[in-house]
């Protein structure tokens, strides 16, 4: 029997617990790097000009849309894990503690290639206009650009939480950890500000990992580098900016000299 106050109650901690993270994430950085520390960290800023306000506004605007969107989805998901429909266990020790760090490393596998795909499809002509266009009038993005998505691409981005519900056994604290590692990278890509080491974007292991630098070119240039987490399908796929790692380079380079 549905219990409607019920729903209503757990609807609501779910758009809380969403909202509150978001919150906490982009409003954290850009505090520190916008407000406080802007002077001091000013030559690390990857574009040397400070968005505008009504670009800001209307970036949580619609993060606050897609709020919505995520809880629901969410809530769906949790739904059918409430009725035996998902792969979700609660003890740990049914598949140990080695597969429960291994279950992390898969999502976050399956939702880089996820996300590389169906961001290059956004970016086909026709779709581009309906659904990513919103996120690109962020040509200039702050760390409150994270959710900013038009409905339909707010739902292909949460898409992910259902993928991963029904196709890889997991437990609820290994999404917990997947979900707060991909909102920090989210909100690093977006941030604006260049924060990783001299060397990184060239090293033979970090050059997998992306940077501030790389997700800020493609609000900046549109067509090149769609990864999330890695670099690993741009540089296969040929669609790394050519000149991405002499870009972090400078930035870096700027920001060392600033430090002086």
């Amino acid at each position: 029997m549905f219990n409607a106050p019920l729903f209503s109650y757990y609807s609501l901690l779910v758009l809380i617990n969403i909202a509150l993270r978001y919150l906490l994430f982009t409003g954290s950085f850009y505090f520190i790097f916008y407000v406080w520390k802007n002077k001091k960290y000013w030559a690390a800023k990857i574009q040397q000009r400070f968005p505008e306000n009504k670009t800001i506004i209307a970036e949580i605007k619609n993060s606050f849309i897609s709020i919505l969107i995520f809880g629901a989805v969410i809530l769906l998901v949790i739904w059918a894990g409430n009725h035996g429909k998902t792969l979700a266990y609660t003890n740990i020790n049914k598949y140990g503690y080695a597969y429960f760090f291994l279950s992390i490393v898969l999502m976050i596998l399956l939702h880089d290639t996820y996300f590389y795909w169906t961001h290059r499809l956004m970016h086909w002509g026709p779709l581009f206009k309906i659904a990513h266009k919103t996120h690109h009038l962020s040509n200039n993005p702050t760390p409150f650009a994270a959710y900013a998505f038009h409905p339909i691409e707010a739902i292909i981005e949460v898409g992910i939480i259902p993928l991963i519900a029904f196709t890889i056994p997991y437990n609820i604290n290994a999404l917990l950890i997947f979900t707060l590692y991909s909102l920090g990278v989210n909100v690093i890509g977006h941030l604006g500000y260049e924060i990783f080491p001299k060397g990184f974007a060239s090293n033979k292991l970090f050059k997998w990992h992306n940077t501030s630098t790389h997700h800020n070119m493609h609000h900046r240039l549109f067509k090149c580098n769609y990864g999330f987490y890695f670099n690993f399908w741009d540089r296969i796929m040929h669609t790394n900016h050519p000149d991405y790692e002499n870009s972090y380079n400078k930035v870096v380079e700027n920001r060392i000299q600033a430090e002086k």
